[in-house]
């Protein structure tokens, strides 16, 4: 039997899928980091600290008591997190480093012929005298290389400082131990993963039924297609063959979209809806998202179940920009409601507001603005600054 999803209940377990269901106040703890992180399955990484970056904002947005050094923790003392490759880089738990064997094979195969063809058969030799390093000397960073006196010819004539830390890194010969001033810092994997999390081995059965088991259980209804685009650790011919052989252990789900178009044909765990138990009515106050949100990867998805239309324009010329740089997603209670341009200034010690944008249909109420306030204040005190600026024309009528 096909279950009809309306819209508004694939919206509330999707968001509780993705942590923002829950209390964003509750007390979390370095323990109840972690257990956040797993539910969650990873957290993206990015360079931009417009206002913060993208893994702290992340975690901030589902809970207000996150603290970074317990991140740090978890990743440099404790490392119960590692640093690897999703569809991007990702924080993900070392629980789940056995899986990633299979994709550092996959990336050992596919790097080394890529590379071979752009750089000729140095790159073997150059990857190898990187890593012989590491051995003998210890962990290093990318300058660390630069500075030792390998910068006369060959090999090191195209920077190994990065390419081969790299390379390496994305085979699993190499862990990030640490990171300073967020400069990675490259150390052997068997020194980095504790030896329960390093040691041991999965048939490449048994890693398709996990990484496709898992990534349906954290989306809570999903194509094939979206169920391999999760971890972006199989293809979705291998997806689509998982479904099939699993075919008495999955429900049939259609998905009302957000703009009332033609319902999204899905597969769900058996039991669902009721394997779900209640879920939480999400809270009403406004919180600001990271561009880099898992609720947001899925740019397609985000647009059925919410009907709002996203991209990150870094890349585009400014010109071109229909919004900004770097604009943040707004979610009220189970909707996305609009996008806010702002910085924090360090300098001054102030988050700068430049412009609102409210989805149509959405009104600029006193008591949503209020709400809207208090986020920002929020995110101010988060960022280390010491208040919010709204500049002029922040919030002007879209025209």
């Amino acid at each position: 039997m096909t279950i009809r999803l309306s819209n508004r209940d694939a919206r509330r377990i999707f968001l509780a899928k993705q942590g923002l269901s829950a209390a964003p106040q509750r007390a979390l703890g370095k323990e109840g980091l972690l257990k956040l992180i797993r539910e969650l399955g990873f957290v993206q990484v990015d360079s931009i600290a417009t206002v913060e970056r993208a893994h702290h904002q992340i975690l901030f947005s589902r809970n207000q008591t996150y603290r970074r050094e317990h991140l740090t923790e978890l990743l440099e003392k404790d490392r119960e997190l590692f640093e690897h490759w999703t569809h991007d880089a990702s924080i993900i738990p070392s629980a789940f480093f056995i899986y990633w064997k299979h994709r550092f094979k996959w990336e050992s195969e596919t790097l080394r012929d890529r590379w071979i063809k752009w750089r000729g058969e140095g790159f073997d030799d150059g990857c190898e005298e990187t890593y012989e390093r590491i051995v003998s000397d210890g962990a290093v960073m990318a300058r660390d290389l630069k500075m030792d006196g390998h910068a006369s010819g060959g090999w090191w004539n195209w920077h190994p400082s990065k390419t081969a830390l790299e390379v390496l890194w994305r085979q699993g010969k190499l862990a990030i131990a640490r990171r300073e001033n967020f400069q990675k810092v490259y150390d052997l994997t068997e020194r980095v993963i504790p030896p329960q999390h390093y040691e041991g081995e999965v048939g490449h059965a048994e890693f398709i039924d996990w990484a496709c088991r898992s990534a349906l259980d954290r989306l809570g209804f999903a194509t094939h297609g979206e169920i391999a685009a999760f971890w972006d650790l199989v293809s979705p011919d291998e997806a689509k063959a998982w479904v099939a052989a699993h075919r008495d252990e999955l429900s049939d789900v259609l998905i009302e979209s957000a703009n009332g178009g033609k319902p999204r044909a899905s597969y769900a765990l058996s039991g669902f809806p009721d394997n779900l138990g209640d879920i939480a009515e999400p809270p009403g106050r406004i919180r600001v998202l990271s561009p880099f949100d898992p609720l947001l990867r899925d740019r397609n998805r985000t647009e059925r179940l919410f009907g709002f239309f996203y991209r990150i324009e870094v890349f585009v010329p400014e010109a071109k920009r229909e919004y900004g740089y770097y604009v943040f997603p707004l979610i009220e209670g189970d909707r996305l409601i609009g996008r806010i341009d702002m910085k924090a200034d360090r300098k001054l010690g102030r988050l700068d507001v430049r412009r609102l944008w409210l989805e149509p249909g959405v009104r600029p109420s006193s008591g949503r603005m209020e709400k809207l306030g208090a986020e920002l204040d929020r995110v101010a005190r988060f960022t280390g600054v010491e208040e919010v600026k709204l500049l002029d024309g922040w919030n002007a009528p879209v025209t």
